[in-house]
């Protein structure tokens, strides 16, 4: 999903959204790449119909579900428009999507279901980067989606520090961030790294979720909080299929902390050789 792109800092051009259709799901792509930006599925347009998009949602588990009404959503990168029509649409939430491509907006309103802005919808083309670091933004959300692929699909677009501490500021005090990590060229260790240091400060919590056979991995981290035990996750799981539908029960043995760091390796030394005397 793109909320920013190494090809708009290239060249100064977005690629544009494409539609394909199989099988009754209709999908978003960007340019002429097969890479898949979101899908929805035509006979259950409100139903978030990838993996991968379901368990961005995980953030239900770690929020309390007394205050699920009043939840602020912030979204960076649009795609199909999934989580946006899902929180806005299913849950009632107040939701913002930080979207840098206009194309894929409009392909959203065209194509996907995403309705106009309201009271509680704001769709903004900006980039998502600089929208972070906004000090006026800081503080604004409760829950915060990221999700920035572009076409080429091989790593997040916006990954470095001063993003994450971004992303950090802009959660309120026990405020929740999922993230998709994805990409041919990505290293995940190191982008898992860079969200826990951005939440270390705030004596924050990270954790993820075991990876999709597709590849994705959904890193959660907690502003200023910990993860609830395990029948406080049981109840809310329970409470969240019973709500909207979801397989939250199915989340809980997927959420484990992230991998240790491995060592650096040693380089090989050949062993020396003992001259022959003389």
């Amino acid at each position: 999903m793109t909320s920013a792109s190494r090809s708009r800092r290239r060249d100064g051009e977005l690629p544009s959204a494409t539609i394909s259709e199989f099988d009754g799901v209709r999908y978003l792509h960007l340019g002429d790449t097969p890479w898949v930006q979101g899908a929805m599925r035509l006979r259950k347009p409100r139903a978030l119909e990838l993996d991968y998009v379901q368990r961005m949602m995980a953030w239900l588990l770690l929020r309390d579900p007394a205050a699920l009404d009043d939840t602020r959503v912030v979204q960076l990168g649009l795609g199909a428009a999934a989580l946006t029509r899902f929180c806005h649409g299913e849950l009632g939430l107040k939701t913002t999507a930080v979207e840098l491509n206009a194309q894929v907006v409009a392909a959203c309103r065209q194509w996907f279901r995403l309705p106009a802005d309201d009271e509680r919808l704001s769709v903004q083309v900006a980039d998502a980067g600089a929208w972070v670091q906004d000090p006026a933004h800081h503080g604004s959300a409760d829950v915060l989606s990221v999700d920035l692929y572009d076409h080429e699909a091989a790593a997040p677009v916006l990954d470095d520090d001063a993003f994450y501490r971004g992303c950090h500021d802009l959660l309120t005090e026990g405020g929740v961030m999922t993230v998709n990590l994805f990409g041919r060229n990505a290293s995940f260790s190191r982008s898992a790294r860079r969200i826990e240091a951005a939440f270390a400060a705030s004596g924050g919590t990270v954790r993820m979720l075991a990876p999709t056979p597709e590849g994705n991995t959904i890193v959660l981290a907690v502003r200023a909080g910990t993860i609830p035990d395990e029948a406080v996750l049981r109840e809310r799981a329970e409470a969240v299929t019973a709500r909207c539908g979801l397989k939250a029960v199915r989340w809980l043995g997927l959420i484990q902390p992230l991998p240790p760091v491995r060592a650096p390796r040693k380089p090989k030394v050949a062993p020396s050789v003992a001259e022959p005397s003389e």
